[in-house]
């Protein structure tokens, strides 16, 4: 993949699309992008303010970029104070990166059955510059909070349109299911 003087979202999204197009399996996928995702934070990654604001009433993820057949996509994920995400799946492979504050991660082992009370999972926090896979296919539930005392902003890299996608939310006591779509904020 050509680097340029300066690794910069544009070339970012370019790399991602090459590595996509590859068809490699998801561990290969999520291990490249989140190389290049670790090389596009250190560069010194700059958002514009309308992105990385929060909202007050809820957290919000905003498109840096859908590929145009939603065969990935770049969001800017933002957590105020406070703020969290219900547990959750994705329903496809997923990249994080932390461009500034810390994500309280909470994984959560995916029931065998239906109706499963959820297993929490040791926690995580990551700072900035800090890459995980928040995903794959096969496990995938897990909850995000700010940990921080300033707004967490992170670039999520999704193998699917993540604001169209319909993804799973648990109640973790019950293992009850619910489908939502986490559309994209303003």
């Amino acid at each position: 993949m050509t680097r340029t003087a300066t690794y910069d979202l544009g070339a970012f999204i370019a790399d991602v699309g090459l590595i996509v197009a590859e068809g490699a399996d998801e561990s290969r996928t999520t291990e490249q992008v989140a190389d290049r995702l670790r090389e596009l934070l250190a560069s010194g990654l700059q958002l514009s303010e309308a992105v990385v604001r929060p909202r007050e009433d809820r957290y919000v993820m905003r498109p840096l970029y859908v590929h145009p057949d939603a065969g990935f996509s770049i969001a800017c994920a933002v957590w105020n104070v406070g703020q969290r995400t219900p547990v959750h799946g994705h329903e496809t492979w997923g990249v994080v990166g932390i461009h500034s504050g810390i994500e309280h991660e909470t994984r959560y082992r995916k029931p065998g059955r239906p109706r499963e009370p959820l297993e929490a999972l040791p926690a995580a926090d990551w700072g900035p510059g800090e890459v995980t896979v928040c995903c794959t296919t096969d496990d995938d539930v897990h909850l995000v909070e700010c940990g921080s005392d300033v707004p967490c902003v992170g670039i999520h890299v999704y193998g699917a349109d993540i604001g169209t996608l319909p993804r799973r939310s648990y109640d973790p006591e019950t293992g009850e299911v619910s489908w939502f779509v986490s559309p994209w904020g303003g």
